[in-house]
């Protein structure tokens, strides 16, 4: 055993500096932004590509009254809802607020009349007037809608703050779209 000379000395890293904090943080984030960007081939929604010929969803007439306000497409995604071989785009509208968050529609556009570039309603998959918000809308691969739709648990519950959610798939069976419900949880906040 060899003597010991003096008190050992002080590792560079064993006193934690706001710049290795910052450099771990950077790290960090760089890792989880590449975690988001990789995912298997599959695994992109209809919303993320572009799918040719989709109706699109800025042109159409929406059954909303609005007072005057335009309307907003909140998000759309388009795809081969019906399985014909022409894309449908599925679209979340709801009337232009500075404030609050008014009740969103969530309606199936078709191509319009031929020579036409409006596109028409086929289905309302969310009427406004059931007082609902939405969000993360996607379409599979398999057409199949999905989105996050929240609601109230009563009328004394204010209309910013949905206290409910559940998440809605929508899939064409026989000449419609039929709605599947999931659980009913409580909305994050």
């Amino acid at each position: 055993m060899q003597p010991s000379a003096g008190p050992a000395p002080a590792l560079p890293h064993n006193r934690a500096r706001s710049v290795h904090w910052i450099t771990t943080a950077a790290v960090v984030a760089a890792v989880i932004g590449a975690g988001n960007l990789v995912q298997p081939a599959d695994a992109a929604s209809a919303s993320a590509r572009h799918v040719s010929g989709a109706p699109d969803a800025t042109k159409a007439h929406y059954p909303l009254d609005c007072a005057g306000a335009p309307v907003d497409v909140v998000s759309h995604a388009a795809g081969d809802l019906d399985h014909d071989g022409r894309p449908e785009t599925v679209a979340v509208v709801r009337c232009h607020s500075e404030t609050g968050t008014p009740p969103s529609g969530v309606y199936v556009l078709s191509q319009g009349a031929a020579g036409s570039a409006t596109p028409r309603i086929v289905e309302t998959l969310v009427n406004p007037k059931d007082q609902r918000s939405i969000k993360d809308l996607r379409i599979t691969a398999d057409g199949t809608v999905t989105a996050t739709v929240l609601g109230y648990s009563s009328e004394d519950v204010p209309r910013c703050c949905p206290d409910q959610q559940r998440v809605y798939t929508w899939q064409w069976r026989s000449g419609t779209y039929y709605a599947i419900p999931g659980p009913l949880a409580s909305a994050a906040v």
